[in-house]
């Protein structure tokens, strides 16, 4: 079993990470003390630049296929991207990229929506979410009712990524509301692309991370029957594929902070000196540290296995259920012990361990809660669909 990296995953690994160093750490301070002061953390120009400078050396689209002009990276190579780019609470990322699921797009849609999106000249957003439906996508009740050539939506998403901003989004509706009371939501539910301008509604939803997702709004939006996505009735699966899309990436930008965040708080023990001694002498500190560490080995496993599983063509599903679900249970026991560490300055908005308190805490949260994770862990476990011995049997 080779464990190590080839030639060309250390240099791309290495040019992320420079890059992180170089361009995105030095502009963690001015981005807190605008947080501080409620505004936007990193500006729109900004990351455009950042994104501008990282074109010019070859990065961008890291996950867009080489046909769209992108890098087309396999998996195991975008964790080790995300974990570098997690080693910095700075948003950023790489310009070229465009949601999964608008590859199913016909050749009128992508030219209107897939390639303009990867050049950047678009911004979309996934809408399945409701106030009703949330780790139960299927249970979505936003309708869509055909009326000629067009289809009339009604309804309301919620917590949706990117949804204030979004010019155009991928909304799930029920096509078919007599199948849909049956259950068979594979054959009720089409994927609508829906431009702004056709009349819905967004709102900003405040959160306590940095970074709000929106509600919004559809009141008799009207949408012609080609932006249809995929066939008709077929939505469902079309979500499940963008759910799906790589729930190891999340646990890998997380594995980052960790990692840095540890860093930080060994540093801090070395020069914190209380009774005479550096707090990194003392057995609590020092256990803190090696439970941390020993987690994030752990975490890095987990990550790297579903992603090799993926670029393998193996059904990876469980393994990124268990990357997802450890990772965000770890890393924000990570985060705590690391606050603790530093103490009241740990607590304060001066230093980034407050900040990233509260961003990881949504780990555990979006795109398949704990609870779901686990529901689905057990659930294979017990049905005979997984094995505990994993994939190797």
């Amino acid at each position: 079993m080779d464990l190590t990296l080839s030639e060309e995953e250390r240099e791309i690994r290495e040019w992320v990470r420079t890059f992180v160093r170089r361009e995105i750490m030095p502009l963690e301070p001015e981005v807190l003390a605008r947080e501080r002061r409620n505004e936007r953390g990193l500006r729109a120009e900004e990351l455009k630049a950042l994104q501008d400078k990282a074109k010019e050396s070859g990065f961008f689209g890291v996950h867009t296929p080489e046909e769209y002009g992108g890098m087309g990276l396999g998996a195991v190579m975008n964790a080790l991207v995300e974990v570098e780019l997690g080693r910095s609470f700075v948003q950023f990322k790489f310009g070229g990229d465009a949601d999964n699921i608008l590859y199913s797009a016909n050749d009128a849609q992508k030219e209107r929506y897939l390639l303009p999106t990867i050049a950047g000249e678009r911004k979309s957003c996934f809408a399945i979410t409701e106030p009703g439906a949330g780790s139960d996508a299927r249970a979505i009740r936003t309708t869509a009712r055909r009326d000629g050539d067009e289809w009339v939506i009604s309804g309301e998403k919620t917590f949706i990524t990117g949804g204030d901003e979004a010019d155009f989004t991928m909304v799930f509706a029920v096509t078919d509301p007599d199948l849909h009371r049956e259950g068979r939501t594979d054959e009720s539910v089409t994927c609508f692309l829906v431009d702004r301008d056709m009349g819905w509604k967004s709102e900003y939803i405040d959160t306590m991370g940095e970074w709000g997702p929106a509600s919004l709004v559809f009141d008799d939006v009207r949408v012609p029957h080609e932006n249809i996505l995929g066939e008709e009735g077929k939505g469902f699966a079309l979500a499940m594929q963008w759910i799906g899309k790589g729930r190891y990436l999340l646990p890998a930008r997380a594995l980052g902070a960790c990692e840095r965040l540890v860093e930080m708080g060994m540093e801090h023990a070395r020069n914190r000196v209380t009774f005479g001694q550096p707090i990194a002498e003392r057995q609590a500190i020092q256990w803190m540290v090696a439970d941390s560490a020993t987690e994030i080995e752990a975490l890095r496993w987990l990550v790297l296995a579903a992603a090799w599983q993926v670029d393998a063509g193996l059904d990876s599903r469980q393994s990124q259920s268990m990357a997802k679900l450890y990772g965000g249970v770890k890393a924000n026991e990570i985060v705590d012990r690391v606050l603790q560490m530093h103490g009241g300055m740990g607590y304060t908005r001066e230093l980034p361990v407050e900040r990233w308190y509260r961003e990881l805490r949504l780990l555990r949260i979006y795109e398949g809660t704990d609870e779901i994770q686990r529901r689905t862990l057990a659930r294979n476990l017990l049905r005979g669909h997984a094995s505990v011995r994993g994939h190797l049997g």
